[in-house]
């Protein structure tokens, strides 16, 4: 090692020391020798190619001054190399120094303070690790002068002030500072105090906090932006939103400008505590003060202005973001994408779509199912499909809404399979927690017409424990039991749904509708008695229903007392139907008009005439039946509406009062079309009252059309009631006149008279038919074949 030393020495010796030649001038007495020398001395990497040291080295671009110690450069890039590395393993928070250049005295006294690349001196240190070490002592076990007396008098200010940063106790931040203020080089300044409202806002301390600052404004010190930031910051972290906003009023009032880091601080606060309106209004005093906002101000107040309501503020907020040279945050095109497809504006929300998939950011599974939603409403279920195809592609895991969504869409698309394979994978994924998914299911079920399954679908759901029934559960329930006709639990459920506040006018309407399909016109009527009496609220689906029962039924007065009670209402301004029904009833009664206000309109609703129509032909007014068929043959579509509303009656399956109701209308000029006749004579053939039938024929068939249509009817009558030779007559006698009839009264004949034996009657018909090339379908010759081969046996 010695020997090594010495060497290194002696080249370090070669390397400062100029080697010079012997010359006579310095001896001229001896002789002239000359001296080879040879040294390990590597060449300058400087010289050139001729390796001649001699040679001056080319001049620096940046030339520096020479240390007064040959190794401390290699110190210095020495520690710097070992700094580099440190920082690298302790992260972004570590705390090394800057290395400046350094003067050679400045080099000198560096290393005297025995610094060696720390930060701070050997006793400021020491006074760090010395107040440090107290935190392990309980309150009252240490009395700061007696642990710091050996400090008085070599810390400076600012080396207190390094001590005081330093700390991380509360309690031995407050000590250290109580010492400090007693100390000759301490001085009052806004700084250390600053330094002492950070510490305390870390932990939560804000009432020492608040004397802090109080004791600083005693002592002189007029607080700055970053004082007055940490107050604002220590509110904000602990959640003190009223005393940060009161402080924040004092802050404005000394005209004092924060910086864009304490607004997001408060923005962000009052945020989470759900105080949009106080954000929007913070953002506003910010941008008048012109504090310019960042990235993060951005995404935090266009969400409080979604949240707002603030549409278009938001949108130009947004626009802004982007002008700035922002790239928005995913979440805040998220929340935007929902708004627009919320407020209808479909358009907008694609475009920022676009938008956002041009900046090549990654959509959420949430904007995903804004975008599904929004497809779903303008069924455009291709492009919906499409997405989900997009999704599988990057991968974005679906959850429960967005598979809720894909069902909805098969349901819509009728593709049932599929939309039951989509909720067992959910099921197998264990992905089904929302009742809203179950739901969906059922209504699938129920739009394919399968209640059972969406019964078993339900029963699942309630098998479940964590989901209870919510009002639309019980409404679903209820659609379920109406499609099955189960009258019982259809009622149990309306009640359970009542419990849970009035019921909804769909819900009402179907139980209503239940009652009249089964014939229960009794509980029909209790049924409205009970939801008048509850205020229900009326929508036009509803009021149509309880007016078809309250005009089959003849309920004159009811009806008017019906459409008093909803003269003030929104859906009687709006409602053409019930509009007509009032001006119908109430024309010609001064002084007994509803209180709401008619709407003029130009066209009335023929189908609430027809219902008015009904109701005077069930009371019986004659005068009243005339006024409302001459309105309905006044309007356009009036001859069908009343034509309906005899078939309704013999849809009951009461020919009868059908059979009067057409010859009332025919005395006051309107004559029923004749399909309505036809339907009449059918209804007497089925119940064997042939001379009915055949009066009704006589009656009505007045012209060639009307023999046309009307002879079917006739002939099928015949037919049942195993009248052939009848119907072979009023064949016979149709054809003489030049008729020409239809395939499906030839088929009737012909089958008429192969029953009956009749074979030679039959193959005339059938003979008579193909000279005449009358249009024959299918039907028709599956017919002549039968006869012929029953006439061949």
């Amino acid at each position: 090692m010695e020997s090594l030393h010495l060497s290194s020495n002696y080249s370090s010796f070669l390397c400062t020391t100029s080697l010079t030649t012997w010359s006579p001038s310095s001896a001229s007495t001896k002789p002239k020798i000359r001296l080879r020398v040879r040294s390990s001395v590597t060449p300058d990497p400087w010289s050139l190619s001729d390796e001649n040291p001699d040679r001056p080295k080319p001049k620096s671009k940046h030339p520096k001054n020479p240390l007064s110690d040959d190794n401390a450069r290699r110190i210095i890039k020495s520690k710097a190399r070992y700094l580099s590395a440190l920082r690298r393993n302790q992260g972004p928070h570590a705390q090394t120094p800057k290395w400046i250049k350094r003067t050679p005295e400045q080099m000198v006294r560096y290393l005297q303070d025995d610094r060696n690349g720390h930060l701070y001196g050997r006793h400021v240190v020491a006074a760090i690790k010395r107040v440090r070490s107290l935190s392990e002592k309980a309150e009252g076990e240490y009395d700061m002068r007696t642990v710091m007396s050996s400090f008085v008098g070599k810390l400076s200010f600012r080396e207190m002030c390094v001590v005081l940063k330093e700390q991380k106790g509360w309690r031995q931040v407050r000590d250290f500072f109580e010492w400090m203020k007693l100390q000759l080089s301490y001085r009052p300044t806004v700084i250390v105090y600053t330094i002492v409202l950070r510490t305390y806002g870390q932990i939560g301390k804000i009432k020492l906090a608040e004397q802090t600052f109080l004791e600083m404004l005693e002592a002189g010190c007029e607080p700055d932006e970053v004082a007055c930031g940490t107050m604002l910051c220590t509110y904000a972290r602990w959640g003190r939103e009223k005393a940060m906003l009161a402080f924040y009023s004092a802050v404005q009032e000394r005209g004092i400008v924060l910086s864009v880091a304490v607004y997001n601080f408060m923005l962000s606060s009052l945020q989470k505590k759900g105080m949009h309106e106080k954000v929007v209004q913070v953002w506003r005093q910010m941008v008048g003060e012109g504090v310019v906002p960042n990235k993060f101000t951005y995404t935090v107040v266009i969400s409080s202005l979604v949240k707002e309501g603030l549409v278009e503020e938001a949108l130009r907020s947004f626009e802004e973001c982007k002008g700035v040279g922002f790239v928005p945050e995913e979440a805040t095109y998220s929340m935007l994408i929902s708004l627009s497809t919320k407020s209808g504006d479909y358009d907008q929300a694609l475009r920022l779509y676009e938008d956002m998939r041009s900046m090549r950011i990654v959509p959420s599974n949430y904007t995903c199912a804004s975008l599904l939603t929004l497809y779903y409403k303008k069924e455009d279920y291709s492009k919906a499909l499409s997405l989900f195809s997009e999704m599988e592609r990057e991968k974005i895991a679906a959850d429960e809404v967005i598979y809720g969504l894909l069902i909805r869409i098969y349901g819509k698309l009728g593709l049932y399979e599929d939309a039951q394979t989509t909720f067992k994978e959910m099921e197998q994924l264990g992905l089904l927690s929302d009742q809203k998914t179950y739901l969906a299911m059922a209504q699938v079920n129920l739009n394919s017409g399968n209640y059972d399954k969406a019964l078993e679908v339900i029963e699942l759901m309630k098998s479940r424990n964590n989901i209870w029934l919510s009002r639309f559960a019980y409404i679903v329930l209820l659609q379920c039991y109406v499609m099955k006709e189960d009258l019982s639990s259809a009622e149990v459920t309306f009640q359970a749904l009542s419990k849970t506040g009035l019921p909804d006018a769909g819900s009402c309407n179907d139980m209503l509708n239940l009652y009249i399909r089964l014939g229960l016109m009794e509980k029909a009527k209790d049924f409205i008695v009970q939801i008048r009496r509850d205020r229900v609220y009326f929508d036009e689906e509803l009021f149509r229903t309880v007016v078809s029962v309250y005009c089959k039924e003849g309920m004159l007065g009811d009806t008017e007392q019906l459409i008093n009670e909803l003269s003030t209402s929104r859906l009687f301004k709006d409602s053409r139907f019930i509009q007509t029904i009032s001006r119908a009833i109430y024309e010609h009664k001064d002084g007994q008009q509803p209180e709401g206000k008619l709407v003029t309109f130009f066209q009335p609703d023929t189908m609430a005439l027809g219902s008015v129509l009904s109701l005077y032909l069930a009371n019986g007014n004659m005068s009243k039946i005339e006024r409302v068929v001459a309105l309905l043959l006044e309007t356009s579509g009036g001859l069908s509406t009343a034509s309906q509303i005899i078939r309704n009656i013999i849809r009951d399956g009461d020919a009868y009062k059908a059979e009067i109701r057409i010859h009332q209308l025919l005395k006051l000029g309107c004559r029923v079309d004749n399909a309505t006749i036809s339907s009449l004579i059918s209804v007497y053939g089925k119940k064997h009252k042939l001379k009915k039938a055949q009066e009704i024929y006589t009656a009505f068939a007045d012209s060639p059309l009307a023999k046309k249509i009307l002879c079917n009817s006739l002939l099928d009558a015949y037919a049942k009631c195993g009248k052939s030779e009848e119907a072979y007559s009023l064949y016979r006698q149709l054809t003489e006149e030049g008729h020409d009839l239809d395939a499906v009264a030839i088929s009737i004949v012909v089958n008429a008279l192969t029953h009956r034996g009749k074979h030679r009657e039959a193959e005339n018909v059938i003979s008579q038919s193909l000279e005449h090339r009358s249009e024959l379908d299918t039907v028709a010759y599956n017919t002549f074949i039968k006869a012929m081969y029953a006439g061949s046996r």
